[in-house]
């Protein structure tokens, strides 16, 4: 009797820990979209919203590292359940960095919003924080679903986010070269793409850490990884 009311406390609580990673997880999808949607209308009141809202991201990390110690230390998990609170607590530490790097992108598009629009450039960065959102939703949607073949297929997807970011890497340098008068806007805009690039490791991260929990081993092949950039060169480069 007392074992099983044990038990059930456990799974309660634990139950209550991946409800806040959820929210978490709603929360930076949002967040994402919307600093996106910010830069490529020039919106600053959104802009403002997303960096307003990253505490509430910053203050579920805390709460669920607070209920994850909690759990550890009242109940004594066995190996499986203790590698379920490490995985949340290494989940919750990823989507907290994405809700920073949708904060950082918020910053530059107020800035952003002052100098003349390059062309292309809104419509391309939000088509890769589309595809870093989705990303991530079916990476959450893994977690909770405890599905390896769509983490592994979210880890996959990565190198599909890297050549985004080429590419647009290689468009920036362009319109630099071309007139000068576009660089400062060009380094805030890869800057932001190589946060959207970011955000896709981290939703990559959680991906390996549904396969961890399920099989109990990280995938041990090496991610194909698309970011070349270390070794682009501008036109003339010998």
């Amino acid at each position: 009797m007392t074992t099983a009311h044990t038990v059930t406390v456990f799974d309660n609580d634990l139950e209550h820990i991946q409800a806040l990673i959820m929210k978490m997880g709603g929360l930076v999808e949002t967040a994402i979209l919307d600093a996106a949607q910010a830069l490529d209308t020039r919106d600053e009141e959104l802009a403002d919203r997303v960096r307003r809202n990253d505490t509430l991201i910053d203050e579920l990390e805390e709460k669920v590292n607070s209920e994850a110690a909690r759990l550890i230390a009242l109940r004594a998990p066995a190996a499986s359940d203790l590698r379920t609170i490490l995985s949340v607590m290494k989940i919750s530490a990823n989507l907290e960095r994405v809700g920073d790097y949708a904060k950082n992108i918020a910053k530059r598009s107020t800035v952003l919003a002052q100098m003349q629009p390059i062309a292309g450039a809104g419509g391309a960065l939000r088509r890769m924080a589309k595809a870093v959102e989705v990303m991530m939703k079916d990476a959450l949607d893994a977690y909770t679903q405890r599905d390896v073949e769509l983490a592994a297929d979210v880890r996959m997807r990565d190198q599909d986010v890297d050549q985004m970011y080429n590419a647009m890497f290689r468009e920036f340098l362009t319109h630099m070269m071309e007139d000068p008068r576009n660089i400062t806007a060009c380094m805030h805009l890869h800057f932001i793409a190589k946060n959207l690039e970011r955000v896709g490791d981290h939703a990559t991260s959680i991906a390996e850490q549904v396969i961890y929990l399920v099989t109990g081993a990280m995938p041990d092949d090496i991610r194909p990884k698309g970011d070349d950039t270390a070794f682009a060169r501008a036109d003339g480069d010998s």
